[in-house]
């Protein structure tokens, strides 16, 4: 009975071809990831070029999050997903064509709309999760999504570190546009109803911000999300892993593509585990733990001389991540009715680009003024000053009790 809980989100249909069409996307995502940073250290020797890709693709999040999450709660979730991994796809073969054009300004055009495009995926997607489960399996169901997303985001800088190593980054922008190209026929298959409306629901800039209200009202969801917000802005090191790489533990491409695997390796095997086990329902301490424990990990990979040392570092930063990642989900998805759950989606999407993209800018201006290593360890401290406010101020955090 045990086993068929572990594996009974996929029992379902549908929650296959979403599982397999998200996987296959953030493959290609994370394989665009290693080449761009690569080719743009290679192309300027510059932490600020590197951070700047934060910029380029958080400012589409600020754009078109609230019209996106409006979008996904009002027209068929599935169009919206092919259609926005198709112009995924086609950048991706963009890139790859462009050879000696692809310049600082080509690569940034294409974050640029790649990330407009994946900015109106992300609410209907994370909409259309509650709709492909029953609701006792919809933690089972994250957990699982969270080994998929972590397996892509190993394979795709180790695939990408590997083939950059062995024939150069037009094969890693051709592949990642390939498995773009699959992902749209994964969520084309889909077979989901349309999202339900609001009773009275009626158009407009009041009904476009109702999941920014709704987030706001609810305090326990507001505590979560800013705490991953603050935490990640802090504590991520990933954007400047080339610099890691080539400057400082000197393992070239293929160990760039490693270090960036390290931290989805740990967060993989912890998300597999909490899907046989499931989640603690003392929720709330866990969560604050995991993140506290987040910062102290990013604080051993700062300091770190030894790339085995800094793999291991990573690794458990992605371990005490996945744990909180579930918990977060599956609180904000289990408190949000599914007329709201594209609007709320898009809020916890820019509250996670925010944390992603801002804390690579943040990054890179800090290893300019600080040094790469300090700035590295500032960061991890930060976030233990994060958890220790927000576990303060928010009882209603900490007592949270999940299930």
């Amino acid at each position: 009975m045990k086993l068929f809980v572990a594996y009974g989100s996929f029992a379902s249909r549908n929650y296959r071809f979403l599982l397999a069409g998200t996987t296959l996307s953030n493959l290609a995502a994370q394989m665009l990831g290693v080449v761009v940073g690569w080719d743009l250290y290679q192309a300027t020797r510059s932490p600020v070029v590197l951070g700047n890709v934060g910029l380029v693709q958080i400012i589409p999040v600020f754009l078109f999050t609230f019209a996106a999450g409006h979008m996904a709660d009002r027209h068929d979730r599935r169009l919206i997903a092919v259609s926005t991994q198709i112009v995924v796809a086609v950048l991706g073969f963009a890139l790859a064509a462009a050879g000696d054009h692809r310049g600082v300004t080509a690569i940034y055009s294409a974050l640029f709309l790649s990330a407009s495009a994946r900015a109106f995926q992300w609410p209907a997607n994370s909409a259309l999760l509650p709709q492909t489960v029953p609701t006792a399996l919809l933690t089972n169901a994250i957990s699982w999504s969270g080994t998929g997303r972590e397996f892509a985001t190993v394979g795709g800088p180790a695939i990408g570190g590997v083939l950059l190593a062995v024939s150069g980054s037009e094969s890693v922008y051709l592949l990642q546009a390939a498995l773009s190209v699959a992902a749209v026929g994964c969520f084309a298959a889909l077979r989901v109803p349309r999202p339900e409306r609001a009773p009275g629901a009626a158009g407009g800039w009041r009904t476009t911000l109702e999941g920014l209200r709704f987030v706001w009202r609810d305090k326990l969801i507001l505590s979560a999300m800013s705490l991953d917000l603050l935490a990640v802005f802090f504590g991520g090191a990933v954007a400047l892993l080339p610099i890691f790489a080539t400057d400082i533990l000197r393992v070239g491409p293929s160990g760039l593509g490693w270090l960036r695997a390290a931290p989805a390796i740990g967060a993989g095997l912890m998300s597999v585990w909490l899907a046989h086990h499931g989640v603690t329902r003392n929720g709330g301490l866990v969560l604050l733990a995991s993140v506290a424990m987040f910062g102290v990990a990013t604080i051993g990979f700062g300091l770190a001389t030894a790339a085995w040392l800094s793999f291991a570092m990573l690794f458990l930063t992605g371990v005490f991540d996945a744990v909180s990642v579930v918990l977060r989900i599956s609180l904000v998805q289990m408190r949000t009715p599914d007329a709201l759950r594209g609007r709320v989606a898009a809020v916890n999407s820019l509250f996670i680009s925010c944390s992603n993209q801002w804390g690579a800018v943040e990054s890179g201006v800090a290893a300019q003024w600080l040094g790469t290593v300090p700035s590295v360890v500032f960061g991890g401290a930060a976030t233990l000053v994060v958890v220790g406010v927000i576990g303060l101020l928010s009882k209603r955090l900490r007592e949270w009790q999940h299930g």
